[in-house]
């Protein structure tokens, strides 16, 4: 198929609309989004509200598509509107262009990571509308911000908010990751992010001299005991094929600064650690054993935790669980190969099941180079127009649940 026949697709049309919006770290203006978004609602027939959680120039964006059972707990299928930064001269399209190519591979920022989740939802619920499909349970399509730093004054805003509270959610379909295989990657739980942050003082004097306790001499052993840990946690990678990097727990030294002068050995050094831990790790443990390292590193070490995220509980994936039987269905029904892992990064849902509420991140996206906040990121068009039908089976699934029982007799009880 060329690429003119390509731009005479309705829903590639929207695609691309969505992607030429520069929504892009730092300093986004969502205005454009959020108009955008306002009228596809519109095209929908669909009612949407804008709220702003945190600040006046951070909006959530809610299409609600009401149910039949109104009083059932609703259904989220949520997406973010942001995109980290580009560096144009890496690129052989422009980042915001939305080019697509005679292959059909349309690139731009966001055709992966997540814009294209976002137009899906709305591709799936136009041909829901068209078969005269109505949902049993509400349905709410969620376009929210700043989930590429962190989602503070967003979903985690958001879900503290009344009106979230008034959406009585009972499930959250979020973002999974594209795959470069024919299985899908499906997040039930994420990795804990901390952040560590050691201020390393020790004695200061003339280079020339080999003096105690110094800085440099604490902050290499600390340094060395963390990257022990590291390197247990590669073993374990490497004797366990089942595994993924989800499984376990990343350290990572990112920042690194002290001293002035060649020639003088400073006061102080200051050291940053990103860290993912693994939800089997006992985190109390841990943080004790980072503690008493630096203890025999000789103390004068303040440790700080810029960031220090609490255990949150995976999302079952059993017969407790009545959503995640009615998405498996779907899943099985279309034939895809799925693989449930515990997120690599962090996403929005954590906020989701912060709150008690099962949430899933997934993604249509397989058989694709993985390029998400890469360079020359795309997205073929056939596989964009795929991942439409593929919602238009889970959708119906997720809205039609009705209890535990209804779903008992087909699958797992």
């Amino acid at each position: 198929m060329s690429a003119e026949k390509w731009e005479k697709n309705e829903e590639i049309q929207i695609f691309r609309e969505y992607l030429r919006i520069p929504s892009v770290h730092p300093n986004i203006d969502y205005t454009a989004c959020v108009e955008f978004i306002k009228r596809q609602a519109d095209s929908l027939n669909l009612p949407v509200e804008v709220v702003y959680p945190a600040v006046k120039s951070k909006p959530v964006v809610i299409i609600k598509w009401e149910g039949s059972q109104p009083k059932l707990p609703s259904i989220i299928v949520s997406s973010h509107m942001d995109v980290v930064p580009v560096f144009p001269e890496m690129w052989t399209h422009e980042p915001f262009s939305a080019d697509i190519d005679e292959e059909g591979r349309i690139f731009a920022r966001g055709a992966q990571d997540m814009k294209s989740v976002g137009t899906q939802y709305l591709g799936a619920i136009r041909q829901l509308k068209a078969d005269s499909f109505q949902p049993k349970r509400t349905l709410y399509v969620t376009f929210v911000p700043d989930e590429e730093i962190g989602g503070i004054h967003g979903m985690a805003a958001f879900v503290e908010t009344d009106f979230y509270k008034q959406m009585n959610v009972g499930f959250c379909l979020d973002e999974g990751g594209t795959s470069a295989s024919n299985v899908h990657h499906l997040f039930y739980a994420e990795r804990i992010r901390w952040i560590l942050k050691l201020k390393v003082a020790g004695t200061a004097g003339h280079g020339s001299l080999l003096l105690p306790d110094t800085a440099g001499v604490k902050l290499n052993y600390v340094l060395n005991k963390l990257t022990e840990f590291r390197e247990s946690q590669i073993q374990r990678l490497k004797n366990d094929q089942s595994l993924s990097i989800g499984d376990v727990t990343t350290v990572n030294l990112t920042q690194l600064s002290g001293g002035v002068q060649s020639n003088v050995v400073p006061p102080l050094f200051e050291a940053i650690f990103d860290m993912r831990l693994a939800i089997t790790l006992d985190l109390g443990a841990f943080e004790r054993q980072i503690r008493d390292w630096c203890e025999e590193a000789g103390g004068g070490i303040d440790i700080e935790f810029p960031l220090k995220e609490a255990y949150v509980a995976p999302t079952r994936l059993d017969a407790s669980n009545p959503y995640w039987l009615a998405l498996k269905a779907a899943l099985d029904e279309l034939e895809l190969k799925v693989k449930p892992i515990v997120c690599f990064a962090v996403t929005d849902c954590r906020f989701i099941r912060k709150q008690g509420t099962p949430a899933i991140g997934f993604s249509p996206i397989i058989n694709t180079t993985v390029l998400i906040h890469d360079h020359d990121e795309f997205l073929r068009a056939d596989d964009y127009l795929n991942g439409i039908q593929v919602y238009k089976k889970i959708i119906p699934n997720l809205t039609e649940v009705l209890s535990m029982s209804s779903l008992c007799p087909i699958k797992l009880c």
